[in-house]
């Protein structure tokens, strides 16, 4: 006991109300913001399109998940260990699909930067090389398999 309520007290999350008992304060998951300004992406992606697809579509994700885990074990994990659990080793829960989609989306919007784009570099510009002579042939590849 002596070392939950110093764990307790030094994290600021819990706090001894009888002196064997102390109140536990389960964290609900938050939705992530963007690591830039809303129209920072524009004239690709619109301040518009990212307050939906952001703040309304991923948002249902994160809201949805925290009411099913509310009063579960998953209730307080970090979102990678509610995806690894929710998983159930192939046999996914309820739960995993909000969960991998809070996953998923905060990837992608931490994937892409204002200005960004260009040609890779490193391993991923060896490999694009190694494959198709150069960056400027694999584009030319893939634009002409989309459809």
């Amino acid at each position: 006991m002596a070392l939950a309520n110093r764990m307790s007290m030094k994290s600021g999350l819990a706090r001894t109300t009888v002196s064997r008992r102390c109140v536990v304060v389960r964290a609900a998951l938050e939705l992530k913001p963007p690591p830039y300004a809303l129209d920072a992406l524009e004239p690709h992606l619109s301040k518009s399109t990212l307050e939906f697809h952001w703040g309304k579509h991923h948002r249902a994700y994160v809201d949805n998940l925290n009411k099913q885990i509310a009063g579960t074990d998953l209730e307080g994990k970090t979102l990678e260990d509610i995806v690894l659990a929710s998983w159930n080793g192939g046999s996914p829960t309820p739960a995993f699909n909000n969960a991998a989609q809070i996953w998923n989306h905060t990837f992608y919007w931490e994937s892409l930067k204002p200005n960004g784009g260009g040609a890779p570099t490193g391993k991923l510009a060896d490999a694009i090389n190694a494959s198709f002579g150069s960056y400027d042939e694999f584009k030319v590849i893939f634009r002409a398999t989309q459809h």
